[in-house]
């Protein structure tokens, strides 16, 4: 008799537990489901802003040196809005390229022998160069800016593949991918 009272007790106490566990596991399928709802949620609105508001992109070569080194990731940010100094990210035949704005629709570029850089007759101050060189260049100078295009030169003028070459030339607007908005990683050089 003593037997069927512990037997009927470890089930009756098995039963309760069975009973709590069930509500318990039901809620957590829910809430687990509910976090990998958001999760995802989060990851497609981070690549559809990637995509079209926030590109990332990693830097790809010296030609931006000293500011930005091969293996750098910076973010960009998709605008129509140019300035001289900008840096901005191009696609020129299937690649990306970072080169800085340096003359815009109309203006007349000029570079002379020492590589100093002419805007329209005035000196251009460019603090962000630190080797002036002329570089490979087989463009005519002067150079007059086409309407809808975009002078482009790499800080790192002496290496740099950009307007000077007529291979590349000025770039049309609608090819810039977006403005640099902020260095995000940069790698540091191995000793």
């Amino acid at each position: 008799m003593a037997d069927k009272k512990i037997n009927k007790k470890t089930e009756t106490s098995s039963e309760i537990t069975e009973q709590t566990e069930k509500p318990l596991r039901k809620k957590f399928r829910i809430r687990l489901k509910h976090i990998i709802t958001a999760f995802l949620s989060l990851v497609a609105v981070a690549v559809l802003c990637s995509a079209f508001f926030l590109p990332v992109i990693q830097v790809s070569g010296d030609s931006m040196e000293p500011l930005l080194s091969n293996g750098d990731i910076v973010l960009l940010y998709k605008t129509d809005v140019f300035e001289r100094g900008s840096l901005c990210c191009v696609s020129w035949k299937n690649k990306l390229m970072l080169k800085r704005v340096i003359g815009l629709s109309g203006d007349v570029i000029n570079i002379d022998k020492d590589g100093n850089v002419y805007v329209n007759d005035e000196f251009l101050e460019e603090p962000y160069v630190m080797d002036k060189a002329l570089g490979e260049c087989d463009i005519t100078l002067p150079y007059t800016v086409e309407e809808g295009e975009i002078f482009f030169l790499g800080d790192h003028r002496e290496t740099s593949i950009d307007s000077r070459l007529s291979a590349v030339g000025c770039i049309e607007e609608k090819q810039v991918v977006g403005r640099v908005l902020v260095k995000l990683w940069s790698i540091e050089p191995e000793n």
